[in-house]
């Protein structure tokens, strides 16, 4: 395979460029005060909200693993993927009633107010340490697939992501993040259905033959009763899988700030069932293509380079199968997922500096000081990403970005535990839920190295900081808040 891209799928790539350009500008006009940038004066409509969550959630490291997860095994994950869709209904009935109380700006102001100020700085430092991590990770793993299977400049694309996602972030705050997620929401899953139907006509018998190839096979296998904790079962899959998307779905500013963006808590409730409404279609249509990659390779295995990595199996499809300008369209699929992780990033942290730590001890800063400087911290952390991501292309990434998944292992489940205990309980208080997190994480520094599949680990540390901390918050004398009280600054 002699891998190219032509003028027109260039062309395509710079049409979406310049719409992520023009989408930022025009919002800029609007972005006046804080309130605008931060959370888009709440008057965002759900579905478009719910299109940036799901946006965000998609990141291009999923765009093209998934795929490579089915080509090279087989459907035993999708339930784990599925946590979000289980997890909804207590996120809706439970815990976005409590968080819309009051009127927040961050998802850590709520633990301050319910339990202390430490508390809340536990859970912005969680959050900043992983995104610090993540966003070079987020925009170099796409960039070396694209690379291999295409010949695309690593470099080229790390800074084309990197500059146009800031410039747009930085000009339109929350309301450019989101509406350009909306767009590229429909680019990535435009891009996918057509990858799908172009593999599956690829294949000589169509569906019926990928369908009766892949169930010979065991492609298909999705449920393993076994109740052993190491393995990968549809019990190991379907809890773990609950518990690693509470910190997203309760803890994660770049998903919980869409959420304080609508306009009242059934929006809210509106926009994450939008999020969790689509899960399980993106994952079929994943899951499916992986299927049919597999099945099309198995009958032209001649058009299979093995030298490449499984996760390049998608884009070597696309520049073997795609016609002219639609590469260019995959490739912006692609982009659009990175780009939209991305900007969430670089604005939620804007956020999380601005209102939990610069307001939080300056007092009475004038707003538009407080504009000035979420703008010059955006920018500045979309430098960050793009020089971040083009070092680790110099070094080995993978090592890295493991670092940063095990650090998220050891306090993602103890954090969403603070946010179950705070609005389940009224007997938690704040030096109990530290005491729970600091021992769910002494916990999960063992359990890391056993042999506990690693799906169930986060529900591990959420139970243990659960646990632990609502009975040291019984043992402690301090009285815990029942209701969210607004703290000023």
């Amino acid at each position: 395979m002699t891998p190219h891209l032509t003028w027109h799928d260039y062309a395509v790539l710079a049409v979406y460029f310049v719409v992520q350009f023009a989408v930022g500008a025009y919002f800029t006009r609007r972005e006046k005060n804080t309130e605008t940038f931060f959370v888009g004066n709440r008057n965002v409509v759900w579905w478009a909200a719910g299109l940036s969550i799901f946006g965000t959630a998609i990141s291009a490291i999923t765009y093209v693993s998934i795929p490579a997860t089915a080509y090279a095994s087989n459907w035993s994950s999708m339930f784990f993927n599925l946590g979000t869709l289980f997890l909804a209904p207590f996120v809706a009935m439970v815990f976005l009633p409590r968080l819309r109380l009051a009127n927040l700006t961050t998802a850590y102001e709520y633990l301050e107010q319910r339990f202390n100020l430490l508390a809340r700085f536990y859970g912005a430092a969680v959050f900043f340490t992983f995104q610090l991590g993540r966003m070079g990770i987020v925009l170099y793993l796409p960039a070396t697939v694209l690379h291999t299977a295409t010949g695309m400049s690593v470099y080229y694309s790390i800074l084309t992501m990197g500059l146009i996602t800031t410039v747009y972030t930085v000009m339109g705050g929350i309301e450019a993040v989101i509406w350009t997620d909306v767009l590229q929401s429909f680019i990535f899953v435009g891009c996918a259905l057509l990858a799908l139907w172009l593999v599956y006509a690829g294949v000589e018998g169509g569906p019926a033959q990928v369908f009766r190839d892949a169930a010979d096979a065991d492609k298909f296998h999705v449920f393993d009763v076994s109740f052993d904790i190491t393995t990968a079962s549809i019990w190991v899959a379907v809890i773990g899988g609950i518990f690693a998307n509470a910190y997203p779905m309760m803890g994660d500013q770049t998903v919980v700030q869409k959420y304080l963006a609508t306009a009242s808590p059934r929006d809210a409730a509106k926009a994450m069932w939008t999020n969790a409404a689509l899960t399980l279609p993106i994952q079929l249509i994943f899951f499916g293509l992986g299927t049919g990659l597999w099945a099309f390779y198995r009958q032209h295995p001649d058009q299979l380079d093995k030298s490449l990595p499984n996760d390049a199996i998608l884009p070597q499809f696309v520049m073997q199968e795609f016609p002219v300008g639609l590469k260019g369209a995959l490739i912006a699929g692609i982009f659009a997922a990175s780009m939209s992780s991305l900007a969430s990033s670089m604005n939620s942290m804007a956020t999380v500096s601005v209102n939990d730590f610069y307001r939080r001890f300056v007092r009475d800063v004038p707003d538009r000081r407080a504009l000035l400087t979420a703008r010059i911290l955006t920018g500045l952390f979309g430098i960050f990403a793009t020089g971040s991501s083009l070092y680790v292309a110099t070094i080995e990434p993978i090592t890295m970005f493991d670092l940063f998944l095990k650090f998220l292992g050891l306090v993602g489940g103890g954090l969403a535990a603070l946010y179950v205990l705070g609005t389940c309980t009224k007997r938690a208080n704040g030096p109990g839920v530290l005491i729970g997190a600091a021992a769910s994480a002494a916990v999960m520094y063992f359990v890391r190295t056993s042999s506990v599949h690693f799906f169930l680990h986060a529900a591990i540390g959420f139970t243990t900081c659960f646990t632990v901390g609502y009975l040291a918050s019984l043992a402690l004398p301090q009285r815990g808040r029942e209701q969210p009280i607004r703290i000023e600054g």
